[in-house]
């Protein structure tokens, strides 16, 4: 399957509000369990390009087949340089290489932001798709979180896993990262 992909525009959130509403419903990706409207994705979208993060679709003859992006991994300063990736397919790309499009484009993208670290925290421990994908593009697991969500009557594990950008903690930063605060 041939995609592109392309930063995301304001007329692609009723796809991307759909294909986060099918993972919400079907999918252990996400521990959310009602799908969120598109005024409510409307902001979260917003609230990363604000940021200046990379928020991506892919799409196929104009039809939006997935999304990624990157957000800040936690908001302490110190985690400027570190990002968290999701990445959603809609259920008639699954299996085609979209999601592989996705991920590998928002390395890229963060890569180009100087980030040097790139985490994935997967919802479930049999998620092989996801945590095959991320093996693949580099990510190495780092930890496991047993039973720490609990969806669809069962409890759910979280697999997390880390990708260097840049060389990651090899070198000193040589951009300023993330504008961070919080907590």
């Amino acid at each position: 399957m041939t995609v592109t992909v392309r930063p995301s525009t304001d007329a692609d959130l009723p796809a991307i509000t759909a294909i986060y509403g099918w993972n919400v419903l079907n999918g252990l990706g996400t521990f959310e369990e009602v799908p969120p409207d598109l005024a409510e994705m409307t902001r979260r979208r917003a609230g990363f390009l604000d940021k200046g993060m990379p928020y991506l679709v892919a799409e196929q003859d104009g039809v939006v087949l997935g999304y990624a992006y990157a957000g800040p991994f936690r908001l302490r300063a110190a985690y400027r340089y570190t990002v968290e990736d999701s990445v959603y397919v809609g259920p008639d790309a699954v299996g085609k290489g979209v999601g592989k499009a996705l991920l590998s484009a928002l390395i890229a993208a963060c890569e180009a932001l100087g980030l040097r670290q790139m985490c994935a925290v997967i919802g479930d421990s049999g998620n092989a798709a996801s945590i095959g994908l991320h093996a693949a593009l580099g990510f190495e697991q780092r930890g496991l979180f047993p039973a720490m969500g609990y969806k669809f009557d069962r409890w759910v594990d979280l697999v997390w896993m880390q990708r260097p950008l840049n060389g990651g903690g090899t070198r000193e930063p040589d951009s300023p990262g993330m504008v961070l605060s919080g907590v």
